[in-house]
């Protein structure tokens, strides 16, 4: 670990040298990743400062603790063992933090919300589980813009899809991608019995332009009329944009805004993120973070966190955390579930470390 240390601390001092170049300065985007870079290690210098300290102390007390004169060599070694849990405490915020980072984790979001088995129902919670997320956006500062949506009648989504822009998005939501299962009774049930449906999301990290770059001439652009629920016609116009990525076969329709540019805008944006998603996987494809790994097929059976009505209780099954508090969770305070969730996988990649 130590060399590790040695070696960022390094890199720190050079980031430092370069930061203040005149040549770097006038080479914006240079700057940008070098601020960043800089920016990404601060605390892990932080933390090794203090760490230094304290192991100079330590050596100095452990000098103390063999002098001659008696009051000097009780002070020293009364001193030494809350001195060495300190330097311990340090160590171990050092190692969590020498844990590589997910490159991802400071982009914005794409989040995908998706009825799955369960009818009008699933589509009923799909819109439960959308203003979940914007609620939990809301408390974090974070804005979140529809992107696509299909609604329902009774005010479901079949799909909805939203970008939420702000600090640390991804890190936060990157583990909710999976079914939600979710049991009550629909209010189209007459005679009060619990059914169980699901919906799957799907969390891709934002790409910018500059991760993916997409040839005109690879795609296909149609522009076709929006149609509402019950085929009710939503505009006049053709303003609606399906793309389709020739080479992939992906295909993205929006028909959200009413400014066909303002659509395509938003179907290259979900389109992106979809082909960054779909590099990221063939290149790490031991990660599993691609949308099928996260929603598989949308069967009830395939979850990993179940809302349970009746009982006021949410259940995330990858970490056996249940919370009789589902209310609150649907209304925003979903960190109850996303910390441990954080803190489970940041254990997770310790022990790997090690």
């Amino acid at each position: 670990m130590l060399d590790k240390l040695a070696d960022v601390e390094k890199r720190y001092h050079e980031l430092e040298q370069l930061l203040v170049d005149p040549a770097t300065i006038q080479n914006r985007k240079e700057f940008v990743r070098l601020s960043k870079e800089r920016s990404a290690i601060e605390e892990i210098i932080a933390r090794y400062r203090d760490w230094k300290k304290l192991a100079a102390e330590e050596n100095d007390l452990n000098a103390l603790s063999g002098d001659q004169d008696p009051e000097m060599r009780d002070m020293a070694r009364s001193e030494l063992p809350g001195l060495r849990q300190r330097k311990a405490d340090v160590e171990e915020v050092l190692k969590a933090l020498l844990v590589p980072r997910d490159p991802n984790d400071d982009k914005n979001v794409i989040l995908e919300i998706r009825a799955g088995t369960g009818g009008e129902e699933a589509s009923l919670f799909a819109a439960d589980l959308f203003r979940m997320y914007s609620r939990y956006a809301e408390l974090r500062g974070w804005r979140v813009e529809v992107l696509h949506s299909s609604a329902t009648g009774l005010g479901g989504f079949k799909e909805i899809i939203c970008s939420i822009e702000g600090r640390g998005a991804y890190s936060r939501l990157k583990f909710e991608g999976g079914v939600h299962r979710v049991q009550r009774v629909p209010v189209t049930e007459a005679s009060g019995r619990i059914h169980t449906s699901a919906v799957t999301v799907a969390v891709l990290p934002e790409a910018d332009e500059v991760d993916v770059q997409i040839d005109e001439k690879d795609l296909r652009i149609d522009v076709f009329r929006s149609s509402g629920p019950g085929g009710q016609s939503v505009n006049t116009t053709d303003s609606a944009v399906r793309v389709t990525h020739l080479p992939t076969g992906l295909v993205v329709s929006c028909q959200d805004e009413k400014s066909q540019h303002k659509n395509k805008a938003k179907a290259l944006k979900i389109l992106r993120a979809r082909l960054l998603e779909r590099a990221e996987e063939e290149q790490r494809t031991e990660i599993a973070q691609s949308r099928r790994s996260m929603v598989g097929t949308g069967d009830r059976s395939e979850r990993i966190r179940t809302y349970n009505f009746p009982q006021n209780r949410v259940t995330d099954h990858r970490i056996n955390l249940t919370m009789h508090a589902l209310d609150r969770v649907l209304d925003g305070d979903l960190e109850s579930l996303v910390g441990p969730l954080v803190q489970y996988h940041q254990a997770e990649a310790l022990k790997a470390a090690d």
